[in-house]
């Protein structure tokens, strides 16, 4: 009976730990988004990170005026990248994210990380 138990408390863990590594670390999907810069701040309780709104334009004026648009909420972990978001509020960026299954808390608000940012020629 405790080879039976031992046994299974070891198959428990290793799924857990597959789980875990799946829902939090596993890179769901990754990808390029463009739009205007709309709102970036830092901000949290304890936790404190970096969180960013872009506006991705479906159609635009010919002022630079978004007419139809999609909110794209983000967040920044690396503090030099996080600069240069401060620099670029309000213009037009192409951003590249990762995409988490899961959030944790001492991350960010959302599941999607930014780790580079260009102006949009």
């Amino acid at each position: 009976m405790k080879k039976v138990v031992i046994w299974f408390t070891i198959i428990a863990v290793i799924f857990l730990s597959l789980f875990i590594y799946w829902k939090y670390f596993y890179t769901y999907s990754e990808g390029y988004r463009a739009g205007m810069l709309q709102k970036f701040s830092y901000r949290g309780t304890i936790f404190k990170t970096y969180e960013g709104e872009l506006i991705l334009s479906t159609v635009t004026s010919n002022k630079d005026v978004v007419l139809a648009s999609e909110k794209f909420f983000f967040t920044v972990s690396d503090k030099d990248i996080a600069q240069k978001f401060n620099q670029l509020e309000g213009r037009l960026i192409v951003i590249h994210y990762t995409e988490k299954k899961g959030r944790l808390f001492w991350r960010g608000d959302t599941r999607f990380i930014v780790d580079s940012v260009r102006l949009n020629q």
